[in-house]
């Protein structure tokens, strides 16, 4: 990246900012046009931020007011009637696939080759308007008319920094921390979806200012000078290396790519990053855009920082986390944590697992299916030991430990390596320690009157929680559900033992019977006597769902307005947010859907 020449440090023959005046004259006409780029590209940001957090506020005080109302009233008819325009826009945009119904299953050229999935129909053009701005500051106040070496300089500095400040939010998006998949609402994969995009709008205008540059010093002075300029100058030189890092990061980091050689990607990414980052700030050394890059620098740092101290709090001290790995049927693991400290549980977060035994410092994300609190013996009978001593709050915390459970089905890499140890240790399992950052997400669907929750294979996991959950509030009284089924599709009657000791433990809760309904299909039964129902509210079948079907049914047994959710593969995913477009101009329903691309 070789960005705007400043015009108080411009090397010798350079031109000013964005006119090619000499630095004696000041900042140009063109050089406050480029900041007017960049507050205007700023404003965009607020605008864009300010309507989701509208949106977020909105839904959050219809939902509170739901469930407020809902808690005493079983019929909740008002709220089953969908409003005209909203559920025209969910269907059309905010649910909508890009083209007819495909969006969350992926494109594969075979088995082992992944070219990625379709953005919904909102994200893209979100994502076209997004990049056609950027297209129209680029070219924007530009006399394109003048001399073409003027006209080169002046395109040159706007890509320059155009590319510098898309690096502020492209870097903010790829944090774990973002604050904003909280405050607007949006999902960590779509903050991934737009981070990607993001990236590339800043290597097309990094390629575009150095080419800029490249073509005019050919054009006037011949190759030998662009060689010279290159080699003798470290402003040249820090800016070809910037570029040449985020165009090795374009070429490195396509779907394919990433599946295959996930941890090799991520480590040359960040390398690359890095690279990038530290060439374009030594580019803009003394020159008026390197403020961007501390917002860069600043952004990077601080959610690095973040996810330490997240990680040091959650797993330093008491012993430490200690994880106990399980082999389970069906090529699945069981991992156990036992939090070194006690923390809150909500349906529907993920946390990242550091295993330093299998991988040094590889981290993976899993969706966290139980959690529980367990007495530590050994703080609790040192306790009983002092008599006469009174227990404050921290110490009646620390006599109990948080236990979290996840499943993790066996694929490549650090998953398979995970499986392979435990299969080969005694008993089928082993224990180690580990590192648990996180929580991220959490999602509450108490304000809903029908809840259905479908899961394929492993996706169950994101999917238990919210049984339990909405089971124990539908006891207690405090949420809006008054009926909730889970539609869990499985390929063998042997995947019910990964959560087992699990729905014993629900279906054992108080006042599940008037709630719940279980519906099993098993899709490569051995045999007819494997399928079996063992009572009318938990029904086991062959075979696949008919999705639509089953919603329909949802909708006219329902009550109040719904939530259909969704954790599984791609195919189930698609088909089920079909079923759920299809109905919602009849019937006032929500449609989530869980998925984590990388």
């Amino acid at each position: 990246m070789v960005v705007a020449e400043g015009t108080a440090n411009a090397p010798a023959g350079g031109g000013g900012g964005g006119g090619g005046h000499g630095a004696a004259q000041g900042p140009t006409s063109a050089d406050f046009e480029n900041m007017d780029v960049e507050h205007f590209l700023g404003y965009i940001w607020v605008a864009f931020v300010a309507v989701f957090v509208l949106y977020q506020v909105g839904f959050h005080f219809v939902r509170y007011v739901r469930t407020i109302t809902c808690l005493n009233n079983d019929a909740q008819k008002f709220f089953a009637i969908p409003h005209v325009f909203y559920s025209r826009f969910k269907k059309h945009f905010l649910n909508a696939p890009l083209f007819r119904t495909r969006h969350h299953r992926e494109f594969k050229l075979s088995t082992a080759i992944n070219i990625g999935t379709l953005p919904s129909r909102l994200q893209t053009l979100l994502l076209i308007g997004y990049f056609g701005t950027n297209v129209g500051f680029c070219v924007w106040s530009i006399d394109w008319s003048g001399q073409y070496t003027a006209v080169a300089r002046e395109f040159r500095n706007r890509t320059g920094i155009m590319a510098a400040i898309n690096m502020i939010p492209l870097f903010l998006l790829a944090g774990r921390n973002n604050p904003f998949i909280e405050l607007c609402g949006i999902s960590f994969d779509t903050m991934n979806l737009i981070h990607r995009w993001f990236g590339r709008i800043v290597v097309l205008e990094a390629i575009a200012h150095t080419s800029a540059y490249f073509a005019t010093k050919v054009m006037t002075k011949g190759w030998p000078a662009l060689q010279a300029a290159i080699v003798g100058s470290k402003f040249y030189q820090t800016g070809f290396v910037g570029t040449v890092a985020l165009v090795f990061i374009l070429f490195q980091s396509p779907s394919a790519i990433r599946h295959a050689w996930y941890e090799t990607f991520l480590h040359l990414h960040i390398a690359a990053a890095a690279t990038a980052v530290g060439g374009v700030w030594m580019h803009l050394d003394k020159r008026p855009q390197q403020y961007l890059m501390y917002g860069v620098v600043g952004l990077w740092s601080f959610e690095r920082l973040a996810r330490f101290v997240r990680l040091a709090i959650r797993n330093f001290g008491s012993g430490g986390t200690k994880a106990d790995v399980e082999v389970l049927p069906g090529d699945a693991l069981r991992v156990t944590v036992r939090m070194a400290r006690p923390w809150r549980f909500r349906p529907g977060q993920h946390a990242y697992l550091f295993m330093p035994t299998i991988g040094l410092w590889t981290n993976h994300p899993f969706s966290l299916a139980w959690s529980e609190e367990e007495e530590d013996l050994n703080i609790t009978s040192m306790t009983a030991d002092e008599k006469g001593l009174p227990m404050n709050r921290q110490d009646i915390l620390e006599m109990h430990k948080t236990s979290m459970s996840f499943i993790v089905r066996r694929r490549t890499g650090f998953t398979e390596k995970l499986y392979k140890k435990a299969d080969l240790s005694a008993a089928g399992k082993f224990t180690t320690t580990a590192f648990v950052e996180g929580p991220y997400g959490g999602e509450d669907l108490t304000s809903y009157g029908t809840v259905m929750l479908w899961a394929a294979g492993i996706g169950i996991t994101h999917q238990v929680p919210h049984v339990r959950d909405l089971v124990a509030k539908f006891a207690n009284g405090t949420t809006s559900t008054r009926r909730l089924t889970l539609v869990w599709i499985i390929q063998s009657p042997e995947h019910l033992e990964w959560i087992r000791s699990w729905m014993t433990q629900i279906l054992s809760m108080p006042r599940r019977r008037e709630i719940l309904k279980i519906l099993l299909f098993v899709t490569r039964p051995r045999s007819t006597k494997e399928i079996h129902s063992p009572s009318s509210s938990v029904q086991m079948f062959p075979g696949k769902p008919n999705v639509q079907a089953l919603v329909d049914q949802e909708m006219q047994e329902g009550v109040g307005a719904g939530c259909v959710s969704v954790c599984g593969t791609g195919s189930l995913s698609d088909d089920v947010r079909r079923a759920v477009r299809n109905r919602q101009s009849e019937w006032n329903v929500d449609f989530r859907e869980e998925s984590f691309s990388w």
